[in-house]
């Protein structure tokens, strides 16, 4: 694999992977300090110590900076390899390693703080609910649904809609632990913890779906 810092986006000069993830991680910070409409582009280019014109270069727009901070915040911990089925591999090994990726992301204190900022700013602004959705849930759950349906027709499960399935496994891994931890009354699962309640979602899933 090459290690080469700078990547092509076709003409012109290749763009520079450590300028372009100083820039997530200052977009990431400052929209949950400040709020999606309180931040601009200058102040992020500030905090990654770049100039304004190479984070429009790398991001055409304030959407688009958004939508690639939430993106990238979920394939740290969810990335597409993981949802791949390969030939002899037990789907319960394939669905735990999600189940567990998706504890980690939304436990974290970035995902808890960036909940509570949709949940407070959505009814100001309608669009920034819609961006994140499309952004980092919408992006797992076709991921999943494409998953699921690939199982169905495998005959490991017998599932006739995937996409309500994806649903319905991410509801139950987020359960009732996640709610009290947004609503700020409990803290977020240990490691056993997590780890018994993604096992139990997995049984329980499978066994809902088994053929």
């Amino acid at each position: 694999m090459s290690q080469d810092p700078t990547v092509s986006s076709g003409p012109g000069r290749p763009k520079d992977l450590a300028k372009r993830q100083a820039i997530l991680e200052a977009a990431k910070d400052l929209f949950l300090a400040n709020g999606y409409a309180s931040t601009s582009m200058d102040a992020v280019a500030t905090a990654a110590g770049v100039s304004k014109l190479t984070v429009y270069s790398h991001f055409n727009d304030k959407e688009n900076l958004f939508a690639e901070a939430i993106i990238a915040t979920c394939q740290a911990q969810l990335p597409g390899l993981i949802f791949e089925l390969p030939e002899g591999v037990p789907l319960e090994q394939v669905l735990m390693k999600i189940g567990r990726g998706f504890q980690v992301l939304i436990n974290s204190d970035h995902s808890v703080k960036l909940h509570r900022l949709i949940i407070t700013q959505g009814p100001q602004d309608p669009k920034l609910g819609q961006m994140f959705f499309e952004a980092g849930p919408a992006r797992v759950l076709r991921e999943t649904e494409a998953l699921l349906r690939l199982a169905d027709e495998r005959g490991m499960l017998r599932i006739a809609n995937p996409a309500s399935a994806a649903e319905h496994f991410f509801c139950l891994l987020k359960g009732g632990a996640n709610f009290r931890l947004l609503l700020g009354c409990a803290g977020p699962l240990e490691a056993e913890e997590a780890e018994a309640h993604v096992r139990e979602v997995v049984e329980l899933f499978l066994r809902a779906y088994r053929v």
